[in-house]
């Protein structure tokens, strides 16, 4: 008898789900309200409501090797980032390539998941759906994943600017918006510094009199090119996780700061915040320094009241004739076809083991997957968590007692309130490397680095001083793919092939990528040499 399991949701982490259903021979069923594939990433002109939505001009903040599918590499031509519209082109050769869709159910609503009356026996669901045309259907799985995200429930706390309902301009949620060609010529205000807040204001800044970047922090900005031009995720490697797990914290931060301030004063700039760059998911906008320079932003603080269409900060300065106002205010996150006893969000907060499963259930047929905020891409750690969860539900793997589950959740709950700032934005965030390391671990598949660099010294080297790439999870283990060390020695290469259209020698990313190798044998050679005596007595 077949092993069934509901998938909710066709997104990025809902593919991935899928996939990895097929992979461990179970049979997935994904239920996708939409009529495609995609989730946050297909652009619509009219938001859906609890879907999802961006902007015509979103372009992703990670880069195509390290946002990809473990075995499943982007297109070298494919820029490094993205449009929204390469990544759906992207997720669409990944269903081809696997098969997936024939496996979704499109135009399908998910209205209720309730455990059986034998679940602490079975571990099964009764799952009611609704079809576009009103058509009910019931149904029962073995096995359910749950992929509708973080960005489906906008947050407008309009009680929080008082005389809003005076203000004579038009304003709604960034959710809403789309492009900026209405707003020429007119001034607007942007609340909120997120990635979303950051891109309109830059977006808006192009085109309108005046736009004021409205933030009650302040915050640290990042930088799609980072040194050398590279991308600046594809620099992280073993070694400055090592020295982020393990340098004292206020250090760290000092030190990225200055980098940071290097490339711009954020004081200079009004944009410094109290609190240090690892203690706030940072913003990452190239141009946001060049049109605060530039005069079309300009940075202000907290909006105390609206006035009709003038608007007064809390520093006591005033700005009329405001035609505009977008709150990039972040989001809500539920899960309305469940009961709150088998997930409870209390104010953005959940528990989860791992940010994966319920720990109180009796049976772990339940997964949530990509419920996590990284610094970095949320597909490889949906495809991790979808290998781990398609795993237990096997029963391949296990997971600890409850006890076990809650001192961990516990545990990372007062992790992430000690490092971070108290908001909505800060409850489900995550270290890309650390969680990856911890998830590959349940799995079974964190390469051994130390064995790969007696056995096999080139790609050792690359798993140590290279780019922290989801290809390393697939060396080894379950899932292992034939593919994945040829992937990891080129993936410099599908990093220079778009950027190479016009020919001039070597590539710099080429060059870049081998002085690390060569130090570091430099330095085991000179080791081995210093240490021959006591290495070969």
């Amino acid at each position: 008898m077949a092993f069934r399991v509901a998938v909710v949701g066709g997104g990025a982490s809902g593919l991935a789900c899928v996939k990895c259903c097929l992979d461990e021979g179970l049979e997935p069923v994904c239920f996708e309200t939409s009529d495609d594939i995609g989730g946050l990433w297909r652009f619509k002109e009219n938001p859906e409501p609890d879907r999802a939505s961006i902007y015509h001009s979103v372009i992703i903040n990670t880069s195509k090797e390290m946002m990809c599918f473990s075995d499943y590499p982007i297109p070298a031509h494919f820029p490094n980032f993205m449009h929204n519209s390469l990544i759906m082109e992207y997720f669409r050769m990944y269903a081809d390539h696997f098969q997936l869709i024939k496996h979704i159910r499109f135009n399908t609503k998910v209205l209720q998941v309730t455990q059986r009356s034998d679940f602490t026996h079975s571990g099964q669901w009764d799952i009611e759906t609704e079809s576009k045309d009103g058509r009910r259907e019931k149904h029962v799985f073995d096995a359910v994943m749950i992929c509708i995200g973080h960005h489906c429930h906008p947050n407008l706390p309009l009680n929080d600017f008082p005389g809003i309902d005076s203000f004579k301009g038009k304003y709604f949620h960034s959710r809403d918006y789309k492009t900026p060609e209405e707003w020429r010529n007119k001034k607007a205000v942007v609340v909120g510094i997120g990635n979303s807040g950051g891109d309109i204001a830059v977006e808006l800044s192009r085109v309108t009199k005046q736009v004021y970047l409205s933030t009650r922090r302040g915050a640290w900005i990042l930088h799609r090119v980072s040194e050398h031009g590279l991308p600046f995720d594809m620099l992280k490697n073993k070694v400055t996780q090592f020295q982020r797990n393990f340098l004292p914290f206020g250090l760290l931060c000092s030190i990225f700061e200055r980098r940071l301030n290097r490339r711009f004063n954020h004081s200079l700039y009004n944009l410094e915040p109290k609190h240090r760059v690892f203690s706030q998911h940072p913003t990452a906008n190239d141009e946001l320094p060049n049109r605060i320079l530039s005069g079309t932003v300009q940075v202000k603080p907290n909006i105390r009241k609206f006035h009709g269409s003038l608007v007064e900060f809390e520093d006591g300065s005033r700005v009329e004739g405001i035609d505009l106002v977008v709150f990039a205010t972040g989001y809500k996150f539920a899960f309305p076809f469940l009961a709150s006893n088998i997930v409870s969000v209390d104010d953005n907060k959940v528990s989860l083991y791992k940010s994966v499963f319920p720990p109180e259930l009796h049976r772990p047929t339940l997964a949530i997957i990509g419920l996590v905020q990284p610094l970095g891409a949320i597909m490889p750690i949906s495809e991790m968590q979808a290998r781990w969860a398609t795993q237990v539900f096997k029963g391949s793997k296990k997971l600890p007692s409850r006890s076990v589950m809650s001192k961990d959740i516990k545990s990372k709950q007062n992790a992430m309130a000690k490092r971070y700032v108290t908001s909505q934005r800060h409850t489900i965030q995550v270290d890309y490397a650390n969680y990856m390391d911890e998830v590959a671990d349940e799995v079974g598949v964190r390469p051994g680095i130390i064995h790969l660099l007696l056995t096999d010294l080139r790609l050792g080297f690359n798993l140590l001083f290279g780019p922290l790439t989801p290809y390393r999870y697939r060396l080894t283990g379950p899932g292992k793919w034939a593919g994945a060390r040829q992937a990891i020695l080129t993936q410099w290469q599908r990093v220079a092939k778009p950027m190479q259209t016009r020919p001039c020698g070597e590539t710099p990313a080429t060059r870049l990528s081998s002085w690390p190798l060569l130090l570091t044998g430099c330095i085991l050679g000179l080791g081995f040499y210093l240490n021959r005596a006591k290495l070969f007595p």
